[in-house]
């Protein structure tokens, strides 16, 4: 296992000298729609002219290459078993998104150690190519490797839509993460909802159990509607902003773009790529210290 100074070294040799935005997109439970999400927020703000890469982190069920009819030739197995680098295995995706495929089937991959963990995060320490978002595309769940990344990021976005078993589970994701990790603000994204009115009444239903119980605060980032054209684009493997960018989920993941780009990024040296890193490397620990913000 590498050491964290000499992970961070590495990274700092090669960072550029900017902020990297790092969001995961997570879940309570799957069907929520959170890889959709990921990649359509990501594809959004490439869009908007950022560099945007999108890491499949669902370890096991590999899922960004089939929402986009995509076939890699190697995967992050390839960059766990040392037959390849990070930017080796990357694919190009719409809008020229860079994504980090998983593997899929490969049961190893779900269960890693913590690490072999951070080997993967690790690779970023090779990546010379210019990078302003890293978004994290974890499993659905409580899993380790949910946490781990989660506790690594400097966003946390919890998908959530309008039925008894997302909002339990989301809330048990967020639970998990506040009172047994210390993360203090998670954002929440209201999914497949007829409307806006509908996406803040979720909120509000997931707030008022999170006031009563825990000390968190959550952000309402913004509601997406299930329209025609979100069904049409994943039939095609499409992204929808990419293939319909004029229907009304496309122009709610733009307004979410825009909204995640006005978050809060890291200040220091710690604004670079290797904040991940370091983070990931510390989430055995059982006081992580969340780094200082620009407001």
């Amino acid at each position: 296992m590498y050491q964290r100074e000499d992970q961070a070294a590495g990274l700092r040799q090669t960072s550029a000298n900017r902020p990297v935005r790092v969001i995961a997109v997570a879940s309570g439970k799957g069907g929520v729609g959170k890889t959709n999400v990921s990649v359509n927020l990501s594809v959004a703000m490439a869009q908007a002219g950022r560099n945007v890469m999108l890491m499949d982190a669902d370890l096991g069920l590999a899922n960004v290459d089939v929402l986009l009819g995509l076939q890699p030739r190697r995967n992050l197995s390839h960059v766990l078993n040392g037959e390849a680098g990070l930017e080796e295995i990357l694919v190009e995706g719409p809008a020229g998104i860079s994504i980090v495929p998983a593997a899929s089937g490969v049961a190893r991959m779900a269960d890693l150690e913590p690490a072999e963990h951070v080997g993967i995060i690790r690779a970023f320490s090779e990546m010379t190519r210019p990078l302003d978002v890293l978004i994290v595309d974890t499993a659905a769940g409580l899993h380790d490797s949910v946490i781990s990344f989660c506790r690594a990021v400097q966003e946390v976005l919890v998908v959530v839509c309008d039925e008894p078993a997302s909002i339990t589970d989301a809330y048990a994701l967020i639970k998990v993460l506040s009172r047994d990790h210390g993360i203090s603000r998670i954002r929440v994204l209201a999914n497949m909802v007829r409307g806006p009115e509908e996406g803040r009444a979720l909120f509000r239903k997931l707030t008022v159990v999170c006031d009563r119980f825990l000390d968190v605060i959550l952000d309402h980032a913004g509601s997406v509607p299930y329209d025609e054209y979100l069904r049409k684009s994943v039939q095609r493997q499409k992204a929808v902003t990419d293939a319909y960018p004029g229907s009304p989920s496309a122009k709610a993941f733009k307004e979410l773009a825009r909204k995640a780009d006005t978050w809060p990024v890291p200040v220091g040296s710690s604004g670079k790529i290797e904040f991940f890193v370091e983070r990931l490397v510390g989430s055995g620990s059982s006081d992580p210290e969340r780094s200082t913000f620009e407001g």
